[in-house]
């Protein structure tokens, strides 16, 4: 490879590492500012989809009571988690 050649490519890497810093510059701010939007305080629907789950678990309770300590746990651990 003669000394031009070579000369292009480094100059072509080096614009190529310039871009990506300049796109990771810009990329990282939106990614955390579309994260600190999805942390928004839960709307009405929200509230009333939490609420039918709360009383389809309530139902299912009644309708097959859970039978033992460790179903007992786990059915604690599912509506801790959800």
């Amino acid at each position: 490879m003669n000394r031009r050649a070579a000369h292009a490519l480094r100059r072509d890497r080096n614009v190529t590492e310039m871009m990506m810093r300049a796109t990771f510059r810009l990329l990282l701010p939106a990614l955390l500012l579309f994260g600190l939007a999805a942390c928004q305080q839960e709307g009405p629907g929200e509230r009333a989809g939490r609420s039918l789950d709360r009383a389809g678990q309530n139902v299912r309770d009644a309708v097959d009571p859970p039978r033992g300590p460790a179903e007992r746990l786990g059915r604690s651990v599912d509506r801790t988690l959800n």
